[in-house]
């Protein structure tokens, strides 16, 4: 790779840390714009000199090699990004990736899990070691509150309100918001604060709310591992995520009546279009019950 284009990703880098970007976040652009800066190295293309011709030929390099339209257009969007970090410092005078339009990607709808789905799985876990007591209560804040699951590793203890029923959670990019936590989120929390979160302990000055058996912050891993594991116990079909329980958070307001607004506020989404994936969750729903039902669909 040039010393240009290791000077340009070292700048979109910059540019993601200075924005609050997650390190998962930066770790992706970084590979994603990598693979790029190399095969414009190797073509003989400086940063200044790529423009959406290139790019072009590029995403249709990947296109040859069977790479998913979604994968392509991920890759494209990083290299927005770059690109407008570029224009801003003076390195190029225009952003080619904007003119490069991606592919239409296959939109999949969230799983969504029924309530009494829901009720099997949370209900499966008992409440008789430390680390049962953990998961019951990690698992009832992921549904009960619709965090991510970056969000639930990053709360600390005093990221819990019990007198106003509520958590302060640290969102991407840095963004804070405040999110009502029902009464068996916080019910399962309280045991696990009583009886469960002092034995898994090592340290009085460990900040953070969920730990691991060594009491050590959890990992986002170790959170789809350990939902995997109740999953299992459930006997619930398919993989079930942690985004599954958000998306299941957010679809079951929704059909309790729950304004897309509110949903948007509470799941931390910047722009309402994000939200709106809920709405095309329920018309499929609906169209579903409908073609079942009605006699003449």
């Amino acid at each position: 790779m040039t010393p240009a284009w290791s000077q340009a990703l070292s700048l979109l880098d910059a540019d993601l840390l200075r924005r609050g970007a997650a390190d998962r976040t930066r770790r992706a652009y970084a590979t994603d714009t990598g693979q790029f800066a190399a095969w414009a190295s190797a073509a003989r293309i400086a940063p200044q000199d790529a423009g959406p011709r290139e790019l072009r030929r590029y995403a249709a390099t990947l296109g040859e090699r069977r790479v998913a339209p979604s994968t392509v257009a991920r890759k494209l969007a990083a290299l927005r990004a770059m690109f407008r970090t570029l224009r801003e410092h003076g390195v190029v005078s225009q952003n080619p990736a904007e003119l490069v339009a991606s592919p239409k990607r296959v939109r999949h709808l969230p799983r969504v899990l029924r309530p009494d789905e829901l009720a099997a799985l949370l209900d499966r876990i008992p409440a008789g070691t430390p680390l049962e007591l953990r998961d019951r209560a990690l698992l009832e804040i992921a549904y009960g509150c619709g965090l991510r699951a970056e969000e639930l590793v990053k709360l600390d203890t005093g990221s819990v309100h019990f007198d106003a029923e509520d958590l302060r959670v640290e969102g991407k990019g840095g963004k804070t918001r405040i999110v009502p936590a029902g009464e068996p989120a916080l019910a399962a929390l309280t045991r696990y604060l009583e009886r469960g979160r002092h034995a898994l302990a090592t340290s009085p000055d460990e900040p953070a709310l969920f730990l691991s058996k060594s009491g050590r912050r959890l990992s986002t891993s170790d959170v789809r591992r350990r939902l995997a594991v109740w999953t299992r116990a459930a006997a619930l079909q398919g993989g079930v995520s942690p985004h599954a329980l958000r998306h299941s958070f957010a679809t079951h307001l929704l059909d309790g009546g729950a304004d897309l607004r509110a949903i948007q506020e509470l799941l931390g989404h910047s722009s309402i279009s994000t939200t709106q994936i809920y709405t095309r969750v329920e018309s499929a729903r609906l169209l579903s019950a409908y073609r079942r039902s009605h006699p003449r669909a």
